[in-house]
């Protein structure tokens, strides 16, 4: 049995508050931020699943626990099933290390509590 080691729903929505906070204190350099996050997750040549699939791929292997609990939720959100995130921690753990095995099964643990919260 896995110890859950954080609340990545909670995460998730503290995130979104402290965000809207952090909005509300400097607007142009969030307003810059938001679009560039829109701008650079919109459907293209690659499309918004996968490009949150490489978001996540990128949270794991700089160890940000904050980016991996938005980028778990909303890969899933983009229509990724459970195998492909997970083989995108196989991929991260390729390319970072031990410490992305440890921030890989973060990532894990936050998709198995937004997957229970979804069913």
């Amino acid at each position: 049995m896995i110890t859950i080691i954080r609340d990545y729903s909670k995460s998730y929505n503290d995130l979104n508050k402290a965000m809207k906070k952090l909005e509300a204190n400097i607007p142009a350099s969030m307003k810059g931020f938001t679009d560039l996050h829109k701008a650079s997750i919109a459907k293209g040549a690659l499309s918004t699943k996968t490009k949150e699939l490489i978001s996540l791929g990128i949270a794991i292997t700089v160890r940000c626990d904050g980016c991996i609990a938005y980028h778990v939720h909303d890969s899933l959100q983009a229509g990724a099933k459970a195998e492909e995130i997970l083989e995108t921690i196989g991929v991260a753990i390729l390319m970072g290390g031990g410490p992305s095995v440890v921030y890989g099964c973060e990532a894990m643990e936050a998709l198995n509590q937004f997957v229970v919260l979804e069913n």
